[in-house]
């Protein structure tokens, strides 16, 4: 009996089990897709090369309040200048070199090239004002590529105002048109243009939220009549014009209150009043300041006293203290001094000026009213026992007095 052959054991997919794990396995992977894009999970495609873009909806016309603003800068934008203030040092190898101070903004007051600006702005670059030997000071107008150097005209500290001028061509300057600041209200519009952080011609809003406020001015001086503004100030926008909603200078931002530096919601302008005042003033002789004696008196009270202790023989203004620099330095007035054992040295008695007999100081006042810068007045004064005619030249108050 022939014995018989072993069959080949099958190893392939070919089996019964084999092709049945197969087919499960497919419709599982079936279910599984099916049901995570029925759930949303499902991949999505990250790309569409069909992609384009959408329409734009159309705006319409702008609101009218809307219209009204961009016509206000639009319309002084060009009046608004940058300005820069470097002092003179030496670099490593002493050769001279200009070191940024600071800066602010300013306006263009007339097509003569003169600039209006905060005095606190420009201080710093001043000869001979405290703050060092001075600097230099630029002017960058708006729709110019150039920077001028600028010269100091003036200032006035008691109102925080300074005239500096440009040597730009008249078709390059835009002087900014004055408002009024006497029939402000509290509520209406209002609106600065300036370079907070150097950020240069910055459009903020805001209204007037206060009339007749008052706030320090350089020289330790108040300044008056100061509006109030809710319009974000911020450092550098000192000396930049406030508007009304007309376009007009209605004030020169110049102050904020806050507590790091940044606005807060309250900024300070100097009313244009002012500014119309004191500007021509000091375009036309470099000071606003009042012509002055170039001393101090003591009031009424003090030489009625010293007479009825039998100190003073006659009626008149004691000079308490002579400025340097002034006129009554300059002419050797004498002031009231104290002496090493404590005692006091009276001054000259002013009896008399240009031969209007002096009883009290407001006389020399109304006599200096009527006077300017650079007129002489001849002040009869004691002087212990001699009687002398003093001519003093009349000057400006110092702006750091």
């Amino acid at each position: 009996m022939a014995s018989e052959r072993p069959r080949p054991t099958s190893i392939g997919p070919s089996s019964g089990g084999t092709v049945n794990g197969w087919l499960v396995a497919i419709l599982l992977i079936a279910f599984v897709a099916l049901y995570l894009k029925l759930s949303g999970f499902w991949p999505r495609a990250l790309f569409d090369p069909g992609a384009a873009p959408r329409a734009i909806t159309p705006r319409g016309d702008l609101a009218e309040d809307e219209k009204a603003t961009i016509a206000i800068f639009k319309s002084d934008n060009g009046s608004v200048v940058h300005i820069t203030t470097s002092a003179l040092g030496e670099d490593f190898r002493m050769n001279p070199v200009e070191i940024p101070q600071g800066s602010g903004s300013g306006f263009v007051w007339d097509n003569q090239g003169y600039i209006v600006t905060n005095y606190h702005v420009v201080r710093s670059a001043i000869p001979d004002t405290g703050q060092g030997r001075g600097g230099i000071i630029h002017v960058a107008l708006p729709n110019s590529a150039t920077s001028y150097q600028a010269e100091f005209v003036g200032a006035s500290s008691s109102t925080d105002l300074a005239v500096l001028k440009i040597n730009a061509p008249a078709g390059d300057l835009k002087p900014i048109p004055l408002g009024r600041s006497d029939d402000l209200q509290i509520g209406q519009k209002v609106f600065a243009i300036g370079s907070p952080f150097s950020l240069n011609q910055s459009f903020t809003a805001g209204i007037i939220s206060g009339l007749g406020r008052e706030i320090g001015a350089e020289n330790g001086q108040t300044i008056k009549d100061v509006i109030q503004v809710s319009a974000p100030i911020n450092p550098g926008n000192s000396g930049g014009p406030l508007l009304d909603s007309a376009g007009r200078l209605i004030g020169v931002t110049t102050a904020i209150v806050s507590p790091t530096g940044a606005f807060s919601g309250i900024g300070f302008a100097i009313p244009v009043d002012t500014v119309n005042s004191v500007v021509p003033r000091l375009i036309q002789s470099g000071s606003a300041e009042p012509p002055s004696l170039g001393l101090s008196l003591f009031q009424d009270d003090v030489t009625s006293a010293l007479r009825e202790r039998g100190y003073l023989k006659q009626a008149g203004a004691l000079v308490a203290r002579v400025w340097p620099g002034g006129g009554a330095a300059a002419a050797g007035i004498v002031p009231t001094r104290q002496m090493q054992s404590g005692n006091l040295a009276l001054g000259d008695l002013i009896v008399a000026i240009d031969g209007m007999p002096v009883s009290e100081p407001k006389t020399i006042a109304d006599v200096l009213s009527k006077k300017k810068s650079g007129d002489t007045v001849v002040l009869t004064v004691i002087r212990g026992e001699d009687r002398k005619e003093v001519p003093v030249t009349l000057r400006p108050r110092p702006v750091t007095d």
